[in-house]
């Protein structure tokens, strides 16, 4: 019974241990993927309060984990782990049967895990848990209570200063599409294999007060002005096989709406800027001249991607500016603004801006 509790005890805290630093490397990650939750069930006054739900989760998730292992205040904290694990196994309930959600996050997007193996995953850990309800008056904390203690202020200190660091200056381990050494490109292809989802575009017209609808395939012989277009609707004939892309709804394009994506890809070498929104332009501004202006005397093109084109024709006047989706830049920049070296569509660095001294040296050095 010693070696099921001890087993039981340390599968539970290493599992909420590794998920809780998993996500701690990327706590916005788990902000927008709180949001999506939020977006869904009409939450929107909430969203404001993600990136602190996300922070807080974390170094919950960490703490209760290590407290399970070192057995301080082991009742109470297998309370909470209850009450946690039945809202997670709530929220990969609702993604797997619903269908809204795609994934709930729980391991980052380092280990990403489909909504079905994210309920099996919440459902064992629930049965682990209950064991170890059921068993705890059997359970014999370690002695060394200050040295448990010592242990859990270390990780509370650890757990805020890993996404206090990784808030400033990127995921420590970066395990999204745009990460250093990818190429964009590539990423933006689909993988072998893959069969995407068959749709039949259904169009709907009005002509002499009547609704009519028919296919891309079916257009009346007579279809002219007349005909008044009302809606498309676009119906599911075949799923594919899931496979997808890594990058999706990438594109740039210039003030005049001109998509130019491939044509930056064109470019030998050149430093791209992404800075979604300019609410911290103050904080960045000089920082973000010096990288400019460090490029620019070593010949190196420039170029700044932004969601918000009008605010920046306003600040910078001497560098093209180009336009992207700004979720797409949430994926692309977790920092704004967040400093790419580009070769074609190949990423050979990227940085918080800042980590001026690291850009300036790797532009140097270039």
């Amino acid at each position: 019974m010693k070696k099921l509790l001890w087993a039981v005890r340390w599968i539970i805290g290493l599992l909420f241990i590794f998920s809780g630093l998993v996500k701690a490397n990327d706590p916005l990650g788990l902000s927008y993927k709180i949001q999506e939750f939020f977006e869904v069930w009409g939450w929107h006054a909430l969203h404001d309060y993600t990136l602190f739900f996300a922070y807080t989760l974390n170094v919950f998730e960490i703490i209760a984990g290590v407290a399970v292992i070192v057995g301080w205040q082991i009742k109470i904290v297998n309370w909470l782990l209850l009450l946690l694990i039945i809202a997670f196994t709530f929220l990969t309930g609702f993604a797997l049967f619903s269908g809204k959600i795609k994934t709930c996050g729980c391991f980052g997007d380092c280990i990403p895990l489909s909504s079905a193996q994210s309920f099996m995953k919440d459902i064992f850990l629930f049965i682990l848990i209950i064991i170890l309800m059921i068993l705890s008056d059997k359970y014999h904390p370690t002695e060394f209570k200050l040295t448990s203690i010592f242990i859990l202020i270390i990780s509370l200190a650890g757990s805020i200063g890993l996404q206090f660091y990784d808030l400033r200056n990127l995921p420590i381990v970066d395990c999204l599409p745009f990460k250093k050494g990818n190429n964009i490109q590539q990423q933006m292809q689909l993988p072998a294999g893959a069969i995407p989802d068959s749709f039949a575009l259904h169009f709907i017209y009005q002509k002499n007060g009547k609704e009519l609808s028919f296919d891309q395939a079916h257009f009346p012989d007579d279809f002219d002005s007349s005909y008044i277009y009302v809606n498309r609707k676009d119906e599911l004939v075949k799923k594919g096989n899931g496979l997808k892309a890594s990058i999706s709804d990438f594109s740039l394009r210039t003030l005049t709406d001109t998509d130019t994506t491939s044509l930056l890809f064109d470019t030998p070498k050149y430093v791209m800027i992404m800075a979604k929104d300019f609410e911290d332009y103050l904080e960045w501004e000089g920082t973000v001249t010096k990288i400019i202006n460090q490029a620019a005397s070593h010949k190196i093109s420039i170029v700044l991607i932004t969601a918000d084109a009008k605010t920046a024709s306003e600040k910078f006047q001497n560098i093209p500016i180009l336009k992207c989706d700004a979720t797409v830049m949430k994926t692309a920049a977790r920092v704004t603004p967040t400093i790419f070296l580009m070769e074609a569509a190949t990423i050979k660095g990227k940085y918080s801006y800042r980590n001026l001294n690291a850009i300036e040296s790797a532009i140097r050095n270039w």
